[in-house]
């Protein structure tokens, strides 16, 4: 069954960290994700990371900045990288193009999902808040290749902008 309003679940078992994505991942999800790689950081006894995309029919950047700093936060305490199951060929595409493959291990493998997956709830933030995880979301996208950083660099601009004028 596919969704099309943005879900996240997530499950821990033996050191295994399970998050799933499912629908329409926005940036409304955005703080959840955040709150999610802080948790990873910190997180006791944590020896793997899954992504499963594979329920995933939209992953805007905003939302791939937060997955960016989920494999940030892990890096120095997993032996592998995370590992993201894809299986749709413009998702993988997209995942490619951005530079996520020197970060994450990519397959397509099936995987078994833990029966003690659950849905995360959804974190709320203000509009001022989630103009802020927009901007560090694709500040993360920028330093993962020379593609993204031409690409988001006006974007990032006008954040960076707007977050000046608001602060005055």
């Amino acid at each position: 069954m596919i969704t099309h309003e943005g879900r996240l679940k997530a499950a821990f078992e033996a050191g295994v960290f399970v998050l799933k994505l499912c629908g329409d991942v926005r940036l409304t999800l955005c703080a959840t994700l955040d709150k999610e790689a802080q948790r990873l950081a910190a997180m006791p006894g944590l020896k793997t990371v899954l992504i499963d995309l594979r329920e995933a029919t939209n992953v805007d950047s905003t939302a791939l900045g937060f997955l960016a700093k989920v494999a940030i936060a892990v890096q120095e305490r997993v032996e592998h990288p995370p590992t993201i199951v894809v299986d749709h060929p413009d998702v993988r595409r997209m995942l490619d193009v951005m530079g996520f493959s020197r970060y994450f291990t990519l397959v397509r493998t099936p995987m078994t999902e833990p029966e003690t997956l659950a849905d995360l709830p959804q974190v709320e933030s203000d509009e001022q808040g989630l103009q802020h995880r927009i901007l560090e979301a694709h500040r993360i996208l920028m330093r993962m290749n020379e593609h993204n950083r031409e690409e988001f660099q006006p974007l990032v601009e006008l954040l960076e902008a707007q977050e000046a004028k608001s602060a005055h």
